[in-house]
């Protein structure tokens, strides 16, 4: 009777232990795995290229996975830290931003192009402006626009390369300052000539240059900046906890083996290649320079 009843017992131990067993599997594979991206162009284009990727994630990891936008820079950082998203494609400020709100989290994989980013100093016709090798000291005056405000190459480095060469602030050199949320609206803006100069990422301009969606009779390039590092895949630093030991390699994997041309078209990258936080200090430096982040958070 004893014997029976020992039998009973491990027999049910068990399959309560295989109970739980399968229930914690059930969830992991049930659990969607969320990302986002700074919108740095229009809604629609973002959501159409994300997509995309969402679903070659979904067949690389094998995990449900959705890409969900949002309306602003900050937005993208705000989800980030309250683990909204787990992954998210940020601007190298935006990273920052996020990294520093997240303790643990990890910049993954940027595009090949990413460590020599540049920004694109453009001018309306009306301005008088000429594209020239040194910075351009003229735009002093003129009615300016930056991107978002979070941005690398629409406003935080732009506005660097300003105070450096020019010696003060933009609100006091400008006669108008904005902030056009985008790159796209910045093109729009200055060529409609709502403003006569702004600060655009080259790449979002080389793209429609190449689309004939820029009127060069209207609207130019008249300074490049020096390179800087931008653009990566930052993830939470606690994803292994959720997904599997070894979720954060898999996930870092599958980004660095992205070689589908339509996918990377939409980028637009060549490919992309293996990031860590480190390569990100110049971003942090010029940050706390033009007093955009605390030196002491």
């Amino acid at each position: 009777m004893r014997i029976q009843l020992l039998r009973s017992f491990i027999a049910l131990t068990l399959l309560f232990i295989t109970s739980i067993s399968t229930a914690s599997s059930l969830e992991s594979s049930t659990k969607t795995f969320v990302f986002s991206a700074i919108p740095d162009q229009d809604e629609a284009n973002l959501q159409e290229r994300f997509d995309k990727v969402a679903r070659y994630l979904e067949n690389q990891l094998g995990i449900k996975v959705r890409y969900i936008p949002v309306k602003s820079y900050a937005a993208a950082v705000t989800a980030f830290r309250n683990n909204q998203v787990q992954l998210a494609w940020f601007g190298g400020l935006s990273g920052v931003q996020a990294r520093r709100l997240v303790p643990g989290s990890q910049a993954i994989a940027q595009g090949t192009e990413d460590p020599f980013f540049t920004s694109y100093i453009i001018a309306h016709s009306s301005s008088g402006l000429a594209p020239r090798e040194d910075f351009p000291a003229a735009i002093a005056g003129k009615t300016f626009t930056f991107g978002s405000k979070g941005s690398t190459s629409g406003r935080l480095m732009p506005e660097y390369y300003i105070r450096e060469n020019l010696g003060d602030t933009p609100d006091n050199l400008f006669s108008k300052v904005g902030y056009s949320g985008d790159h796209s609206r910045t093109i729009a803006l200055v060529q409609s000539g709502a403003y006569q100069v702004g600060a655009v990422n080259y790449k979002v301009w080389d793209k429609q240059l190449a689309a004939g969606k820029i009127d060069r009779d209207k609207v130019k390039v008249i300074w490049r900046t020096p390179s800087y590092p931008d653009y990566q895949w930052t993830v939470r630093g606690d994803v292994n906890d959720s997904w599997g030991p070894d979720f954060q390699a898999r996930l870092t994997q599958a980004l660095l083996q992205m070689d589908d041309p339509d996918l990377l078209a939409s980028f637009p990258r060549s490919g992309f290649i293996a990031a860590d936080n480190q390569l990100y200090q110049p971003i942090v430096d010029t940050a706390i320079t033009v007093g955009i982040i605390d030196a002491d958070q």
